[in-house]
């Protein structure tokens, strides 16, 4: 079975996520600078890069090697086209997180915004082990009362996605980080919308 993330058009994604109504595209690009800003690394891994919003953020920076990793091939193309300038050092690659972790390379940093949601725990657990990376920054959403999506013109493009969607908890997190020898370094949270926040957290090795 094919994962519903193949079959959402970036357009359609993209749209919904800088609505006014929801605006986490342009939260997403302010905690990527940040993110990126951060740590004394020079390679990262962006998990779930989509069409690589925040990757604006690379140019002139000090990294050696930047992969973007997604399940979409369609996604890192346009990554590639919407980024051509950032060639010498971005590398992406189409890869199913929950199948294909041995196709990972290594990289001092991962960042996996809004991503553990559609692996879970144990995937991540995973992932992380497999690239080994001396810091990890996370950003996972908060909701009220369940509502994972906000309502939108877009709204139904995510239907797919309820299959695969785990709502993920801070602490629980925090737990299954340090059960592979990760221990978070920082926390913040960043309101939203219709009640709705990010969590960022961040884990060094």
């Amino acid at each position: 079975m094919s994962n519903p993330w193949e079959e959402i058009s970036l357009s359609d994604y993209e749209s919904h996520m800088k609505l006014n109504s929801v605006r986490q595209l342009q939260a997403m690009n302010a905690l990527m600078k940040s993110q990126l800003d951060t740590y004394p690394v020079s390679s990262v891994m962006i998990l779930g890069v989509a069409g690589g919003n925040g990757l604006e953020h690379i140019a002139g920076k000090r990294f050696v090697k930047v992969y973007g990793i997604d399940i979409n091939a369609s996604y890192l193309e346009e990554v590639r086209r919407r980024y051509s300038t950032l060639d010498s050092v971005l590398e992406c690659l189409c890869v199913d997180l929950l199948r294909e972790t041995e196709l990972l390379p290594a990289a001092e940093l991962v960042i996996a915004n809004l991503l553990i949601e559609y692996i879970g725990y144990e995937g991540f657990q995973r992932v992380i082990q497999t690239v080994k990376p001396q810091y990890v920054s996370c950003v996972i959403q908060v909701n009220p009362e369940g509502n994972w999506v906000s309502d939108s013109p877009y709204l139904h493009i995510f239907d797919g996605l309820e299959r695969i969607y785990c709502q993920m908890d801070g602490q629980e997190l925090t737990e299954r980080m340090a059960e592979i020898g990760y221990h978070v370094i920082k926390t913040l949270e960043f309101p939203l919308p219709n009640g709705k926040k990010f969590v960022q957290l961040d884990f060094r090795q």
